[in-house]
Parts: structure tokens; sequence; C-alpha cells
């Protein structure tokens, strides 16, 4: 089992190799990610599936910043990582990353209060087989090619794409890291998230590369 600090956040869907930069306002999580840095703790970033508990009326900034917000039910897969310190303000934010490296699945809450402490397995992609490997390697050149051509006059991701680090990845990273790189509903990329298979989270992100022009977060 491996222990994790739980931050569910709605429609927040991460992805292994993709760091993310998160805001950290409430108390209990600003705790948290002192746990986390000081434990040498991986925190968890999941999606929700619903309200727990609402907060009962709409808070100022500084009401924010002494309680804490909205309860939610998390998520069972999301993916983990150690935390890095940004920045710490005079009122208490934190500005953090999370570098993302690994799928989990909640398995048994260890701790409710002050926050969410749960023992996850990992969740791991099925074997690939010989006989996927001449597809999956087709599906991963044509999702390339119709990055190139959405990104036309993009030079900076074009040369995002063309870089070194980009060429080299398998197709398993590529599969994740491709898909953290756009604005999708979180119940979709929640989907592709759990899927078992790069060959199918790249079916998914082409189908939808094929269909409309996605918006680039960076």
């Amino acid at each position: 089992m491996i222990e994790v600090a739980l931050f569910p956040i709605p429609n927040s869907v991460n992805f292994p190799g993709v760091p993310t930069p998160l805001h950290v306002f409430e108390p209990r999580f600003r705790d948290m990610v002192k746990y986390c840095i000081d434990n040498d703790v991986m925190m968890g970033v999941c999606h929700t599936q619903g309200v727990v508990r609402a907060i009962k009326h709409e808070q100022n900034p500084e009401e924010a910043l002494s309680s804490n917000q909205s309860t939610y039910k998390p998520c069972d897969v999301f993916s983990a990582g150690k935390v890095e310190l940004l920045k710490e303000l005079d009122d208490g934010r934190l500005g953090i990353m999370v570098h993302f490296e690994t799928r989990l699945e909640l398995k048994q809450v260890r701790q409710i209060l002050p926050f969410n402490i749960w023992a996850c397995e990992s969740y791991d992609d099925d074997p690939i087989e010989d006989d996927d490997l001449v597809n999956l390697r087709q599906t991963h050149e044509k999702v390339m090619q119709r990055l190139l051509v959405l990104a036309h006059g993009k030079d900076e991701f074009q040369k995002m794409m063309a870089s070194e680090q980009w060429q080299n990845l398998s197709a398993t990273e590529f599969s994740f890291m491709v898909n953290g790189l756009f604005a999708m509903p979180g119940n979709i990329k929640q989907d592709i998230l759990e899927m078992r298979h790069p060959q199918q989270r790249l079916d998914a992100l082409l189908k939808m590369l094929n269909t409309i022009q996605p918006s680039f977060k960076r």
C-alpha cells in the first residue's frame, strides 16, 4: 500500500509526467502541503464525484483564508506526486508545484481530519502485447501529425513537439503527457485517466482532435 495525502478539487484531472501548479489557501490544505513536504509524502490531486458538505454562504477572501471550504467525495483513480513549495505569501497562501509521477487507486482511508490520508494501490496499465505495437506506433504518429496541423503558426508549441524530450517519449508516456496539454471537461479527462492501455488514450484523443479544435493550455 502507498499512503498519500488527498486533495480533491472539482474538475482537476492530472496525468503522470505533467507537473501542475496549485494555489493553496484553505487552512487544512496548507497544513497538508507542509505535512507532505516535511514527511516526504506524495500528494494526490483528484476530480470529485459530488459534494459531501457545502459551505453555507459565499466567503470573502479573509474568511476563506481562515476557514475550510466545501468537502467533496473523491474519484477513486487519480495521479499523485511529490510537492514543491514555490512561494509562501504573508497571508499564508501557498504556491506549489505537484510533480505527478504515478496513478493510484483509493483503497482505505487512514485519516480524515484535518485532511485526508489514504492507503492506495498502483493503478497500472495492462501489458502491451507484441501485436499491439504496430498499431500503437501508427496512432502515436497520427496524433503527432494532427497536433502539428492544429498548431500551425504556434511556434512555441511546434518547437516543444519537435524537442528531444517529446520525440523520445514512449507511447505510454506520450499518451499521458499529450492529454495533459488540453482543457477538457473533467469527466472526459477522468475517463481517459482510468483507461488501462495507451492505445485507448491515444484513440480517445485522436477522435477529439479529428472533430474539434481544442484549446491549448500552454
